[in-house]
């Protein structure tokens, strides 16, 4: 057939796996990348944190970390259990360090050891003191020359019109970094408003891949294969409903391109999935457009359902408090939107130091009916469709928990992370001082984690466990390493640059089918 470009790899999507687009360009290989938005970086370039969950690399043992891979991977085993191929888990815990020490050697990447517990304390092996998440290194944007305009993100940049930051960290920070590094190589092409819509193979090998590009269709060829990492279809309601996720698209942290374009390609073909149904979940802090946004680190308030009681921790690790949330709902509990009920002890905003989407003013919340205020526990729970009696009972008893400085009920306070944001202190505070607030909350996602399975070498495999030559995944597209738990931060991320590193290495040592390596065209970079 007739081919609109050549090249080795090709990479679909720009989040975390530009990791595989680096490593495919500086082992030599001619490389396309295909961003179906406007924007590079994807899901990872609004996370606020940017980290990988990699024990023992080389970052974590220059700050004197004494943790080993032999624990690393019984916390992982003990909480992943055997949801997940065992050989896939061993590769992700034992091959963040690599990976770290392959890029730290192109100084245009930088990393620090961030500190961040592992999520489940009692698992045999946890980590507690936060030394197995890495961060990338702050980066000042005008480094980025002109990619700067086509780097997505933050949230606020995008969903709020808030200005770009002059200084990139986070998740945009990682982007930027690899963005930075691929700019220096030749061998690679970077376009935007190109999605992937379909595969092309030749008996039964995946040869390359059909883009959309304003509209009109062009064939890519791929000779050592093609890798999607278009993130999860948490935007495609359509999926969400099909596949069972709980939740709604209109909540999603995902930007509006994951509409699984790939898993749907890659599906037609033959391939295997695996927790479609499962999603990255937290609880989400519903503003004035109506969409709950992920938000964390609360200082103060309980949540409760329309009984006005309690039923979660919510100093939970948020996976795990999205899951309780989504599990009373689905149990008939909880109904949305629950409330987290605070005192006035630092105003009438809700005590959420992390709302990933800032806060709107106050006067638009209550507008909204999102927020309400009155001077006794009674009158708020009128006001928000609670029942009152049981609203000041579990006030009570909640407060009474607070002075004895333990929480009886769902053991807030008990993990690590639940005190992480209070320097090692208790997160209980009394709720005592009137007036008396409330806040509305819903279910939010940071993208679904189902897609295709794959080996170890992040190669997609079909129904029946084989190979499909030629095609691989990473990130939201592939079937999370770590099947229905989030074990701690960083993970997400960390699966999405290992596996498309894995990839890329995957094809370097794959010779093409008639045994070797093609020559392949240029392709002008997508303005």
């Amino acid at each position: 057939m007739q081919w609109d470009d050549e090249v080795d790899v090709l990479v679909a999507g720009s989040g975390g796996a530009l990791c595989g687009a680096y490593t495919a360009a500086r082992e030599g290989l001619r490389v396309a990348v295909v961003e179906a938005t406007d924007k590079f970086g994807g899901t990872t370039a609004y996370s606020g944190g940017g980290g990988m969950w990699f024990p023992c690399n080389p970052v974590l043992q220059r700050a004197g970390t004494d943790d080993t891979i032999d624990a690393a991977l019984e916390y992982f085993h003990a909480v992943v259990g055997d949801r997940t191929p065992r050989e896939l888990q061993d590769t992700y815990v034992r091959g963040g360090a690599g990976v770290i020490e392959y890029l730290e050697t192109d100084p245009a990447f930088s990393f620090d050891m961030y500190p961040w517990p592992d999520y489940f304390r009692a698992a045999p092996g946890a980590r507690l003191d936060g030394q197995r998440h890495t961060t990338p290194t702050p980066l000042p944007a005008d480094e980025l020359g002109e990619l700067r305009d086509r780097l997505r993100g933050p949230l606020d940049t995008d969903r709020l019109g808030a200005a770009p930051p002059d200084l990139l960290i986070g998740g945009q920070a990682l982007i930027g970094r690899f963005l930075k590094a691929l700019s220096a190589f030749d061998n690679v092409s970077l376009h935007l408003n190109s999605p992937l819509v379909d595969l092309i193979t030749d008996d039964g090998r995946v040869v390359g891949a059909v883009i959309e590009r304003d509209g009109v269709r062009q064939t890519i060829r791929a000779h050592r294969g093609v890798l999607l990492a278009t993130g999860g279809f948490e935007q495609n309601q359509a999926m969400r409903d099909r596949h069972g996720v709980p939740g709604s698209a209109r909540d999603t942290m995902g930007p509006w391109g994951n509409l699984g374009h790939a898993h749907r390609a890659a599906m037609a073909i033959g391939a295997g999935t695996d927790l479609l149904d499962q999603a990255w979940w937290s609880p989400g802090m519903v503003h004035p457009d109506g969409r709950a946004a992920f938000a964390l680190w609360f200082t103060g308030g309980i949540f409760v359902n329309q009984e006005g009681k309690r039923f979660v921790n919510e100093s939970a690790p948020y996976d795990r408090l999205g899951r309780a949330v989504i599990e009373s709902t689905e149990s008939g509990t909880v109904s949305l939107p629950y409330w987290m009920i605070y005192d006035d002890a630092d105003g009438a905003v809700p005590p959420v130091q992390a709302t990933n989407v800032s806060m709107a003013p106050t006067a638009d919340y209550e507008n909204a009916g999102l927020w309400h205020t009155a001077d006794t526990l009674e009158e708020l729970a009128a006001a928000i469709g609670v029942d009152p009696v049981g609203l000041v009972d579990t006030v009570t008893r909640f407060n009474k928990m607070v002075a004895d400085g333990v929480d009886t009920d769902f053991g807030r306070g008990d993990e690590a992370y639940d005190r992480a944001f209070s320097d090692g202190a208790t997160p209980l505070a009394a709720i005592d001082q009137p007036p008396y607030h409330a806040a509305a909350f819903g279910v939010s996602d940071l993208g679904t984690k189902g897609g295709l399975t794959t080996d170890t070498a992040g190669a997609v495999l079909d129904a029946a466990g084989d190979r499909i030559p030629g095609l691989y995944a990473a990130g939201n597209t592939m079937a999370a390493v770590s099947g229905t738990v989030y074990p701690g931060g960083g993970n997400p991320i960390g699966a999405s640059v290992l596996f498309s590193h894995l990839a890329a290495l995957d094809m370097v040592a794959t010779t093409t089918a008639n045994g070797h390596t093609d020559d392949t065209i240029d392709i002008e970079e997508s303005k």
